[in-house]
């Protein structure tokens, strides 16, 4: 089974879900596409790391997206992430060999979160995000950062679950 990052259930604010999540660790790819930037954290984990040892599928996989014109935000950058496990402290993750890849230490934070199923295409993040945001606004939650796409699936389960 596939460690997911645990998190505190805060409260809701009609179908945005309000959650603490614990510092995390990630290996960050950005700049390229996602089949690419996938592919390189894949053979991260997968060993291409000193030293050399496997490191643990964990979800969500972080993506940010280029959100379409018609919703209040734009990101410009791409970028995807691999949580690490929770049982990491930044001096035992193992140093990625391919330099494209990036370990971040984030710490705490309250995410306002709507979950959604789907294959999280383009179309269907930006209407998620509006919705999200406009949620925000009315209940006068101010934002920090720019929204980001976090999956818990495998790019191979179907999109009806």
């Amino acid at each position: 089974m596939t460690e997911t990052i645990a998190y505190q259930d805060s409260g809701r604010k009609g179908e945005v879900e309000i959650r603490t999540y614990p510092a995390i660790h990630l290996a960050t790819v950005q700049g390229l596409a996602e089949g690419e930037a996938f592919g390189i954290l894949f053979q991260y984990i997968s060993g291409n790391n000193t030293p050399g040892r496997a490191i643990p599928m964990t979800a969500p996989v972080i993506t940010s997206k280029k959100i379409a014109m018609t919703t209040p935000v734009i990101s410009n950058a791409d970028a995807m992430s691999f949580v690490l496990p929770a049982e990491y402290r930044r001096d035992e993750v193992p140093e990625p060999l391919n330099s494209k890849i990036k370990i971040q230490e984030i710490p705490p934070r309250v995410l306002a979160v709507i979950r959604f199923k789907g294959r999280a295409s383009d179309d269907d993040v930006a209407e998620v995000t509006g919705r999200l945001l406009k949620v925000l606004d009315s209940e006068n939650i101010q934002t920090v950062g720019k929204p980001f796409l976090m999956r818990y699936n495998s790019p191979f389960t179907p999109g009806f679950l």
